[in-house]
């Protein structure tokens, strides 16, 4: 059981109160892949999906493939991803693991993302460092 299932129960009921809630936990905890999954039956989402951001590409696939595994699936069924030039979406996909580019788009085509019941942003430190 990773570090991270015992807080799950909580975030959840801090969820169905708020909009918005900040998790931190250790290197290895497990919130880049059970925080989504945990998520994905709330009853707040009604319908939507859930946006996970992932800085790398490498990271957002490997993340959306592990999380697929999990459910006994492949990317693109109940978890995909979309990356530059790759993309593992399908009509059932409830969790979608995009990186910075892909959000940037996705807020161009609908500004208030209202596809979407939330949006995680994993390795928020990496997000903060501002480009050389």
């Amino acid at each position: 059981m990773l570090p991270i299932e015992q807080a799950l129960p909580e975030l959840i009921r801090e969820l169905d109160q708020h909009t918005t809630v900040l998790l931190q936990a250790p290197p290895g905890a497990g919130k880049t892949t059970r925080v989504p999954l945990a998520l994905k039956d709330a009853s707040w989402r009604d319908g939507r999906k859930i946006l996970m951001l992932e800085p790398r590409r490498l990271a957002a696939r490997s993340a959306a493939g592990y999380m697929a595994r999990q459910l006994a699936e492949k990317p693109g069924q109940t978890v995909g991803y979309r990356t530059r030039l790759d993309t593992r979406i399908g009509a059932d996909t409830i969790i979608e693991v995009v990186t910075e580019g892909i959000l940037t788009r996705l807020i161009q085509g609908d500004s208030l993302l209202e596809d979407y019941a939330a949006i995680l942003f994993d390795e928020f430190h990496e997000l903060l460092i501002a480009p050389k």
